[in-house]
């Protein structure tokens, strides 16, 4: 019996540090939750992995197996190190580290399934049901917040402060290639139209010259109406400016800065006399949406302002549907 199981033993002890692990990462995601909704299922997830390590303890001790007393510590000091290390990353590289615990606990455990078929041992399949069941959930509900943080939130997790700031760094070492990419761009694009904008090759000096000053004095014109614009409307023309031209993660950190500085208003949301309504029906209108961009702005406005979790829910469930669809986890 010792002999046959020992296989069996061995993945059960490496789950239960991985679960051990699991609990931990699950209570510090707690502070991360954008809503209460989701603390409140990151705390649930922690207490289910508990009764899951006491689970796999129970069967370890049936199969004549002694848990170690050192793998809870071994769990949860992993996890720390986790924690401590991502705080480097962007919030979606700490999800993809998640993901990867949580596919590797639900490939163990239909691992340990197989095993316990094959040694006819209906407690270990037993178990092993559970914790499919319960990794498989898991699996799917972050690669959700995964997929509504690619559509640009919000997701169901808020970046730390430092999480933030890698994500703007990772965005800053990426932008001179794209600003020297576009510039090329725009430079061959006007060397190809020089013929044109002179009159051809064959065109006098004079002409030439008067192309270069008129177009010097557009550049002039252009330059003077954004330092004479406001603020506010200088940070919407160049988010939209970003947009336009796909630098994505420089528009979000410059709408990041709009939120901040309060200058989205109501007139902004795609939901008309937004300030008005009560949270029913803010709620209601909020499922009419079907744009992350719209949602998005929606939130941000709102925890800039009124700040009510029962609409920020409502909009953080909304995207998660339609992340949901994207990632087929429906």
């Amino acid at each position: 019996m010792a002999v046959s199981t020992t296989p069996v033993r061995t993945q059960l002890s490496t789950l239960l540090t991985l679960t051990h692990t699991e609990i931990q990462i699950a209570q510090t995601r707690v502070v991360q939750a954008r809503t209460e909704a989701v603390a409140t299922e990151l705390r649930e997830n922690a207490e289910n992995g508990k009764l899951r390590a006491v689970a796999i303890e129970k069967v370890l001790r049936e199969l004549g197996g002694i848990p170690e007393i050192t793998r809870p510590l071994v769990g949860r000091g992993v996890a720390l190190g986790k924690t401590v290390l991502e705080q480097a990353q962007p919030l979606d590289e700490a999800l993809l580290g998640d993901l990867a615990l949580e596919q590797q606990l639900l490939g163990r455990a239909k691992y340990v399934k197989a095993l316990g078929t094959a040694h006819d041992l209906p407690s270990v399949v037993d178990l092993a049901d559970t914790l499919i069941d319960a990794h498989t959930a898991t699996v799917d509900w972050l690669t959700t917040v995964l997929a509504e943080e690619a559509i640009g939130g919000p997701a169901a997790l808020r970046r730390t402060p430092t999480q933030w700031a890698s994500g703007v760094l990772a965005t800053a070492v990426t932008l001179p290639g794209s600003v020297i990419a576009r510039g090329a761009d725009r430079v061959i694009d006007s060397v190809s139209r020089v013929p044109q904008r002179i009159g051809g090759l064959r065109s006098s000096a004079k002409e030439t010259t008067e192309n270069l000053r008129s177009a010097a004095k557009e550049t002039t014109e252009t330059v003077a109406v954004t330092l004479t614009a406001g603020r506010d409307a200088a940070l919407e023309a160049a988010e939209e400016a970003a947009r336009e031209t796909g630098a994505t993660g420089i528009a979000e950190t410059i709408h990041s800065a709009r939120v901040a500085t309060g200058t989205i208003t109501a007139d902004d949301l795609p939901i008309d006399g937004y300030d008005d309504l009560t949270v029913g029906s803010a709620v209601s209108a909020i499922k009419e949406l079907d744009k992350p961009s719209d949602i998005r702005l929606v939130v941000d406005y709102e925890e800039a302002h009124k700040d009510r979790q029962g609409v920020v829910s409502a909009a953080q469930t909304q995207l998660a549907s339609i992340a949901k669809e994207i990632a087929g986890t429906n």
